[in-house]
């Protein structure tokens, strides 16, 4: 739960609470009209100071996963310079072993909910995404939302993955900072993927170890049974070596909880990566524009001067079948002069979009960057403290141990 500023849309600024508080398990029928089981989520909202400066009532609806995905494309589409924040994973990835993998796991489905607060309170936090009114109706509106979406007609406005891949290899003066920063992002992705999985790894091996303690508890106990004067002793000790054991469910449950914020900068790389094929479709475009306006120069001053520098098949057809009359010549370089003028109007417009959308990206890019520092730090401190506190208890329980020793 946290307080941010939202905007209903041109009315003035008032903060909200926002949470999700509650995971649902439902059964009904999908677009194909299939019997089907998904989780719906609580989203809660609460006005903490109205336009008149009265505090109003907690509103509250059910979101599915499919339309917190469905905001999300939305603000792809729409923002294409902002690192748009990720969602958590739809199914669990680097778990350890007793750790469900099901997506429909009562403790899969309590960190997801978890994580589906996190990305409404990153939207909310950001100041332009914070203002959209598709996202305020996401939380406000139940009814007819998605149609509400759908109007906006983001889906043809989203770039092809086809031309996406054009762009990437045929771009000739590709920027070097969002060179770089794709890099970056897919050296992030990788170091946090190792890390997760060695998480994992240290993670199963050490639920073994807790596990096998619960071994001494077994063995001290039925020791116990058969000594006089050092029974109590060892039952003692078998009764440490068991809340030992049983501890580690616990402990690595919640370790799981700092997996998920690492998990979710794993996430963020492909929002970058996002923000770079934008950059890389503008550029192609506007170098695809530049050579179209220099070939209708190049015609437009062939046919003023009468002399032809490159093969053409118009130059090739009027070989073959004669030359063009005057007229006829004239009219053509009076269209070739308005598509030029048109051409350097398209190129201009697309110049100012392009510088327009590197500034704009690059104060969000380094948003994002001062975030990510504050987040993953606090996140790994977190993390070695939880380590730290671990071995503690584990050292405690074996000067418990020793104690039961030294009375018998």
């Amino acid at each position: 739960m946290n307080f941010l500023h939202m905007t209903e849309n041109n009315f003035s600024l008032k903060k909200i609470e926002i949470s999700v508080s509650e995971a649902e398990k439902r059964t009904g029928r999908n677009a194909m009209n299939m019997q089907e089981t998904y989780t719906a989520y609580l989203i809660e909202t609460r006005s903490v100071e109205h336009n008149d400066g009265q505090s109003v009532l907690t509103d509250s609806l059910w979101r599915r996963y499919s339309e917190f995905e469905l905001l999300r494309n939305y603000l792809l589409v729409y923002y294409p310079h902002i690192v748009v924040p990720p969602l958590p994973e739809k199914r669990a990835e680097f778990v350890w072993h007793k750790l469900s993998a099901d997506n429909m796991d009562p403790d899969f489905v309590e960190r997801r909910r978890i994580g589906l607060e996190n990305f409404l309170l990153r939207v909310a936090s950001h100041p332009i995404l914070c203002r959209d009114k598709i996202f305020y109706l996401f939380l406000t509106q139940e009814g007819n939302w998605k149609e509400t979406v759908n109007e906006t007609g983001f889906q043809l406005k989203a770039d092809s993955r086809l031309k996406a891949l054009n762009a990437t290899f045929r771009v000739k003066n590709p920027d070097k900072r969002f060179i770089e920063l794709k890099h970056y992002s897919d050296e992030l992705q990788s170091v946090i993927s190792h890390l997760l999985r060695v998480r994992a790894r240290v993670a199963d091996r050490l639920y073994g170890v807790y596990k096998v303690h619960g071994n001494y508890g077994r063995v001290f106990s039925e020791w116990s049974a058969i000594e006089k004067e050092m029974g109590d002793g060892l039952q003692s000790a078998g009764h440490h070596m068991d809340v030992y054991a049983s501890s580690i469910d616990d402990i690595l449950e919640d370790e799981e909880h700092y997996a998920d914020q690492l998990k979710e900068y794993l996430f963020y790389a492909e929002a970058l990566r996002a923000v770079c094929r934008k950059h890389e479709l503008m550029q192609y475009d506007l170098e695809m524009a530049a050579q179209d306006l220099a070939s209708k120069k190049q015609q437009c001053e062939e046919l003023a001067t009468g002399t032809v520098r490159t093969f053409s098949l118009k130059g090739m057809t009027t070989k073959l079948f004669g030359q063009e009359t005057p007229e006829q010549r004239e009219a053509r370089i009076k269209m070739l002069e308005e598509q030029i003028k048109e051409g350097e109007q398209q190129l201009k417009s697309k110049n100012l979009e392009g510088r327009e959308f590197v500034r704009n990206a690059w104060a969000d890019i380094e948003r994002f960057k001062e975030q990510k520092n504050h987040d993953l730090k606090e996140a790994l401190i977190s993390y070695a403290v939880m380590q730290i506190s671990m071995c503690k208890k584990g050292i405690q329980v074996w000067t418990n141990a020793k104690e039961c020793f030294s009375k018998m």
